[in-house]
């Protein structure tokens, strides 16, 4: 199945083997963590508390893995022409007549995830705690050759490939890469001083990614692909006041302008009733942009106090389709209106993305589930013991 959609096996198996040593390190971790009970016999009832609590999380959560592998198995896989409405299986390509650039890596896509960790000290230790995250997408669909379905994917699980995933501190001590200029952008942006020790990812959905989708196919609740991205949440949620979204192109190749004026005092105005504007200042609300001064300034895109951040900026293409980059007929064979959409179910809940194939998902589905099931209550009984064994009850 990879192999068919321009995903080399090897590559595939080396994925799948570098997700399972990831995995494998959190179990080795776990039992460093009983070593260390063992070392500091003051610490062994908080541990081993938190440790005999953590292994019972694994065992239900390694169920609910068991639970969707055996969902992915019953569930027919369904060519996007005949498929049936409901609870389906569809795997293609993604396409779009759109698209837009990711926050970190300048990637052309139709979905992106960023998010940002800072390395805290808290008490004696320090721990890595998530500062920023930004999810938007633009409408896309799945191509499987004998049809093409919109997809929105908001509420569902993704499993995609990192296509960033890297750490900057700006000190003489670290010897790590240096900052650029659109990752400090990001970082500004959501109000993250870009000189302290960051770790940031991004995952995304790009042109012609293979994907595999459990989803439920149900009858277009009113999405529209013409008028404006269809944005993902944010995790910050509050409201901008003005955003410049690119809509033209100049005599000199450069994008243009259109800004839009966001009101916590607006008037509610029934959907049918608005002005294209209007819409646009919809979805920019629901997406909940924040800080305004970093925004400001039509025509000149994001801005930051840092000169190296504007050799990225580039009119908003962080956060909005860049239609320059949509050439007339490009959307031809695109269903603006489309009658059904692959979405996340009001009575089957289940929604998955994922950028492997079915087999693999199986197969990635079944050693963590089995590891879950076997090692949690492993877990469990080991953290009980020390905790018996420093009272004294054994």
């Amino acid at each position: 199945m990879g192999a068919e959609f321009g995903c080399p096996p090897s590559f595939v198996r080396l994925t799948c083997e570098r997700h399972r040593n990831a995995h494998f390190g959190r179990c080795q971790r776990a039992m460093s963590v009983a070593i260390f009970l063992n070392s500091h016999p003051g610490n062994v009832p908080l541990f081993a508390a938190i440790g005999a609590a953590a292994g019972v999380y694994w065992f239900a959560r390694g169920f609910r893995l068991l639970q969707r592998k055996r969902l992915v198995l019953n569930t027919p896989t369904s060519k996007i022409h005949s498929a049936a409405m409901g609870l389906v299986e569809l795997s293609g390509l993604a396409a779009s007549p759109y698209i837009m650039l990711s926050p970190l890596k300048r990637t052309e896509c139709y979905y992106y995830r960023s998010v940002a960790w800072q390395l805290k000290q808290q008490g004696k230790s320090s721990e890595w705690v998530k500062v920023a995250e930004e999810t938007l997408h633009v409408p896309f669909y799945v191509d499987d050759g004998s049809g093409k379905v919109l997809v929105d994917p908001r509420g569902a699980e993704m499993d995609l490939h990192c296509d960033l995933q890297q750490e900057y501190h700006r000190s003489i001590l670290f010897t790590g890469p240096e900052m650029p200029g659109c990752v400090a952008e990001f970082l500004t942006r959501h109000g993250v001083d870009p000189d302290k020790h960051i770790k940031v990812e991004e995952h995304c959905i790009k042109p012609k990614n293979f994907l595999f989708v459990l989803g439920t196919l149900s009858q277009n609740p009113g999405l529209d692909a013409t008028v404006a991205p269809a944005w993902a949440e944010r995790a910050d949620r509050k409201l901008n006041t003005a955003f410049s979204l690119s809509n033209k192109t100049e005599a000199n190749g450069l994008p243009t302008t259109h800004v839009v004026r966001l009101s916590d005092n607006a008037v509610m105005v029934p959907a049918t009733a608005m002005t294209q504007q209007q819409k646009i200042a919809a979805a920019l609300s629901r997406a909940g942009m924040s800080n305004t001064a970093v925004w400001s300034g039509a025509g000149t895109g994001v801005k930051t106090a840092r000169s190296e951040a504007m050799a990225c900026s580039a009119t908003v293409e962080v956060a909005v389709i860049n239609e320059a980059a949509v050439q007339p007929g490009e959307s031809e064979g695109f269903d603006l209106h489309p009658p059904t959409v692959l979405m996340k179910g009001s009575h089957q809940p289940a929604f998955f993305i994922s950028w492997r194939s079915q087999r693999d998902v199986v197969k990635s589905l079944g050693w963590k589930s089995d590891v879950m099931i076997w090692g949690g209550p492993a877990l469990t009984l080991t953290c009980i013991y020390f905790l018996f064994a420093h009272l004294g009850w054994l």
